[in-house]
């Protein structure tokens, strides 16, 4: 039989009270535990889910033991804790965040937000909406960005990154013959030219940005037809870039994450 292997983290509350809590380890194939008195049943889960395991258990400390103004544990805590990835602990805190629970600070932690009844009654309205919010300035800040890096490709990839991308597309290809998204080409795609542009604080913030925008490409790609549309976007950008005329590629480019972002607004509304 499986037993959960439990873990304590302290901190102080907003009357520099110290709390205990009491964390269940949680391996990647299952859910947290429950409240002690009731027997769990344990069930396999994706992988790439155990964060809503993660965000139960912080929403029930916040809930039960913590004040608006009051700290989380650290990232690296909590990770240790409940014995789960560091990205993990990230993506947990992200939805508690779109829930409007927690509000990142800079330089200050995590801190616990005060909550409205209404955003406690009907926490997936308050979490959409949120999230929708949060699309519209993701893409804002693709916009900004992703076609200057496409007009500098044109003018500094070289010719093994060229082939990269063209690799990358035929991938995707592939996986569109055999009924797949391919989700995974398509975001090798996009950072093979941020790669291309040669520039590594560029990458950096991609990288702290990958799961919003793997969530948003997820979406997109699930409409009838937009697998087949994005990766003709892919290669009018693709050319551009081969012929070094960066003024396409970056219009190529913008029309790209338009259409993208157009239909992720059809789908939060719907």
């Amino acid at each position: 039989m499986f037993r959960p292997q439990k873990r304590y983290c302290s901190g102080l509350d907003k009357q520099n009270v110290r709390y205990i809590l009491t964390l269940v380890h949680l391996p990647d194939q299952l859910e947290p535990a429950m409240p002690l008195g009731l027997k769990p049943d344990f069930e396999t889960v994706r992988r790439d889910k155990v964060y809503e395991g993660v965000a139960k258990q912080i929403e029930r400390l916040i809930l039960k033991k913590l004040q608006p103004g009051d700290k989380l544990p650290s990232e690296r805590e909590l990770a240790e804790s409940l014995g789960v990835s560091r990205s993990s602990i990230r993506d947990a805190i992200r939805s508690l965040e779109l829930m409007g629970m927690v509000e990142p600070r800079q330089g200050a932690g995590t801190i616990v937000c005060e909550t409205s009844p209404d955003s406690l009654v009907n926490p997936l309205a308050n979490a959409l909406k949120r999230k929708e919010d949060l699309i519209g300035e993701l893409f804002d800040f693709r916009k900004m960005l992703e076609p200057q890096l496409a007009a500098r490709a044109a003018t500094r990839a070289s010719p093994d990154a060229i082939s990269e991308m063209e690799v990358i597309l035929e991938r995707q290809e592939e996986k569109l013959h055999q009924g797949e998204s391919g989700v995974v080409e398509d975001s090798e795609f996009h950072y093979a030219i941020a790669l291309a542009a040669g520039n590594s604080v560029v990458l950096k913030v991609l990288d702290t940005l990958m799961d919003l925008l793997r969530d948003s490409r997820e979406r997109s790609l699930q409409v009838q037809g937009r697998p087949q549309k994005s990766l003709a976007g892919h290669r009018r950008i693709l050319r551009a870039i081969k012929r070094r005329d960066g003024n396409v590629a970056k219009v190529a480019m913008r029309r790209h994450i338009e259409n993208v972002e157009q239909i992720l607004h059809k789908i939060m509304k719907s």
